[in-house]
């Protein structure tokens, strides 16, 4: 049996993105295949809620069992603002880069007491983690690239360090995982990884834990077009706003849906109201998981218009829920889903021309919901987590 020292920033419950969902969904596919996973986070975490883990959380390790302040997703400042909240703040680290540092010192106590075969992780935080594990047990490393910060930046690169953490993880790992083959071209591109050492794995939908419900249980009024996702450069909800502007110039009476937070949010509320649009654009705030699947059923076309998407799990979420898929061309998800509609995401006229068409033709929409959600149903973490399991043997294979 493989033992896997799994390495991440987000889990289930405890999560607010695709992260989360994609490290759930893994290692449940891992475990179900004989794998044992031990999941390091670095906070507190209820283990109850994955049975099928062994949960070590980083924080138990030469500090005292408190919640770290660090989030996925989290820039500098954002850090320093919340370990500012808190009553102890010199349990934390001064700067973002520290307490990755803090983290990885963590990992190299774990690394000493747990029995493991290979060291897998999760984006740029865990890096240096899973680089100490490996220098203390000199285990095969695995890095899984489910963003890069070229993406998370719209390709504009303003924080040097993360993409220095991001490249000296890459080089000093024995295999780096792609959650596209868009990611891969990026990775090798921007980061000079040779194709050879990047394995392409895409992502997957649970349909184990789901019992199929067209119905919200809400009533509304009106069409709905649902954008769910951070609120930032890297989602494109500028262009979601801009399209807006433009369907409502044909079709008064739809309403605008926007569920997430991020940097952008004050911004774009500014913009609908700029845009004349404020009364039809709704900001409904994160979402906790029964009302991220309650919107999904809600909404009568879902938009994801990422001007930069290793993948998108979102997209296969909403088809899951029988809502129609309209995906930015540059993202992974569009690499392994047909029954969509796809488009550049800056092309504004072309997007709301396809918002449009799906909520003006009947037969259109039911034709994307129906054929969405059949061709998302044959889709299973077993299928990535056996990529993962073929990856592993092949690294221990050349000890």
């Amino acid at each position: 049996m493989v033992k896997v020292l799994m390495f991440g920033w987000e889990f289930p419950p405890l999560s607010s993105g695709g992260l989360g969902t994609a490290c759930y969904g893994l290692t449940k596919g891992l475990s179900s295949k004989g794998i044992e996973i031990t999941f390091v986070l670095p906070y507190s975490f209820d283990s109850n809620a994955a049975d099928f883990l062994k949960m070590v959380p980083a924080t138990n390790i030469k500090i005292k069992k408190i919640a770290s302040a660090l989030q996925p997703y989290m820039g500098s400042r954002e850090y320093l603002n919340s370990a500012g909240k808190k009553q102890s703040p010199k349990i934390y680290g001064s700067t973002l880069f520290d307490e990755v540092q803090r983290y990885a010192l963590a990992a190299e106590k774990i690394a000493e007491e747990e029995d493991f075969d290979v060291i897998h992780c999760h984006d740029w935080m865990t890096f240096g983690a899973g680089i100490a594990a490996k220098r203390k047990k000199n285990k095969p490393l695995v890095l899984h690239v489910h963003s890069t910060e070229l993406d998370r930046t719209g390709g504009h690169l303003t924080d040097q360090h993360v993409y220095s953490l991001e490249k000296k993880g890459m080089d000093n790992a024995d295999k780096v995982i792609a959650v596209s083959n868009f990611t891969k071209s990026k990775i090798m591109a921007h980061y000079g990884i040779p194709p050879e050492k990047i394995s392409v794995v895409h992502n997957a939908v649970d349909f184990s834990e789901y019992a199929q419900n067209k119905n919200s249980g809400i009533k509304k009024t009106g069409k709905i077009v649902l954008f769910l996702g951070r609120i930032t450069l890297q989602k494109g909800p500028d262009y979601f706003v801009y399209a807006a502007k433009k369907v409502l110039e044909h079709e008064d009476g739809v309403k605008f849906v926007i569920a997430g937070t991020g940097d952008m949010e004050h911004s774009m509320i500014e913009k609908a109201a700029e845009l004349g649009i404020a009364d039809k654009v709704l900001f409904a705030g994160f979402l906790g998981q029964e009302d991220v699947e309650k919107a999904y059923k809600m909404a009568d076309v879902y938009v994801m218009p990422s001007v930069s998407e290793p993948f998108g799990i979102t997209a296969l979420e909403a088809m899951k829920n029988m809502a129609p898929v309209i995906v930015s061309k540059q993202s992974g998800v569009s690499e392994v889903i047909r029954h969509c509609f796809k488009v550049d995401f800056w092309d504004i006229n072309e997007l709301s021309n396809k918002i449009l068409s799906v909520l003006r033709y009947n037969s259109l929409h039911e034709t994307l919901k129906e054929s969405g959600y059949a061709e998302v149903k044959r889709f299973s973490w077993d299928v990535p987590a056996q990529k993962c399991i073929e990856i592993y043997n092949e690294l221990l294979s050349k000890d």
